[in-house]
């Protein structure tokens, strides 16, 4: 399959061009793969997981799905992957604590691209080491999507790229294994679509999307582990309040950013020095482009003051009104 999305493919926005869209990309899955064995990079979320559902359908128990915990996951995530996958769907999981070894790596790194390049050509050192404990694994699996292809390659003469994404720009250049992108020329409104056509549960169809490099390219800079541990519990906040205020399926897509600097604030009657979060609330259809959420004051303040008060190493809290273009979803 190219990489260019030809002009004649329709938008899939009806089960019945999701189900022709699934009968197609199972053929092509088979022809590809015929009685190999597939890695699947799964992540848990959206894209992965139909990805998997795919697979499964159309090649059975020659898919083995590798979690990586890469140390960059929210808080929970890796637990419920386990639950979701394992014990829910009777996947074949092989799961993978890679925490020290992504995060030793990452040390002291603070350019954005680089730090995308190390976690993903890290992830296919995981995928590779543990396709040496299988036998005769030839393919890699992966959830890309078009926005990432397209963010990642030059759109026209002179343009440059937006940013490499781990799963494009990202893979080492002697990549030891044939890739496998079924849904690669889709973008992420058609690929819930699929997965409802597939029969994934709702819940993990319209979850939240959450990037490859994970809370790496949320914690802006070079990663720390304690600001990284700062992130990760003020993120869960965030996702609480937002549940508990009905704004889950209201929001796209929502997180908390926290940069490497940090200002002067007030704890006990004393100086207290701390990071700011930076909540970003976006909506989109396709991902190209996004608009700002305006969200009711009464709850930003409330997340700012259970933030502020619960998370060790954060005394402000920000919220950033920038659209895409000209903001990217993400800030790295």
């Amino acid at each position: 399959m190219s990489n260019v999305r030809p002009n004649s493919m329709a938008r899939i926005t009806t089960k019945e061009l999701a189900l022709k869209f699934i009968d197609e990309q199972v053929q092509e899955i088979r022809n590809q793969v015929g009685d190999g064995k597939v890695l699947l990079a799964l992540s848990g979320g959206v894209d992965s997981s139909v990805v998997a559902a795919l697979l499964i359908k159309a090649i059975g128990k020659q898919l083995v799905c590798v979690h990586v915990n890469h140390g960059l996951m929210r808080k929970g995530e890796s637990e419920n992957v386990i639950e979701v996958f394992r014990n829910g769907l009777d996947a074949n999981l092989v799961y993978v604590d890679a925490t020290d070894r992504f995060l030793n790596k990452l040390a002291g790194v603070d350019a954005p691209e680089d730090k995308r390049k190390i976690i993903g050509g890290e992830f296919i050192r995981v995928f590779e080491e543990e396709a040496r404990k299988l036998d005769d694994i030839k393919f890699l699996a992966q959830g890309t999507i078009y926005p990432d292809i397209l963010e990642s390659i030059k759109q026209a003469e002179g343009k440059k790229a937006v940013k490499s994404h781990h799963n494009v720009g990202g893979l080492p250049d002697d990549l030891q294994f044939e890739l496998v992108e079924p849904i690669k020329l889709l973008f992420k409104d058609e690929v819930r679509v699929v997965g409802e056509a597939l029969g994934l549960p709702h819940a993990m169809v319209y979850r939240q999307p959450f990037p490859g490099p994970g809370l790496g390219v949320r914690c802006l800079g070079a990663i720390t582990r304690d600001r990284l541990n700062a992130l990760r519990e003020a993120d869960a906040i965030l996702r609480e309040e937002f549940d508990l205020n009905g704004l889950c399926e209201k929001v796209w897509q929502y997180f908390v950013v926290v940069p490497d600097m940090k200002s002067v604030g007030v704890k006990d009657e004393s100086r207290y020095e701390g990071w700011p979060a930076i909540i970003r609330a976006v909506n989109t259809t396709d991902a190209m482009s996004a608009t700002i959420e305006e969200i009711p004051y009464a709850i930003l303040h409330k997340i700012t003051a259970r933030i502020t008060n619960e998370v060790e190493g954060i005394n402000r809290v920000l919220y950033d009104l920038t659209p895409k273009p000209t903001g990217t979803i993400e800030w790295e």
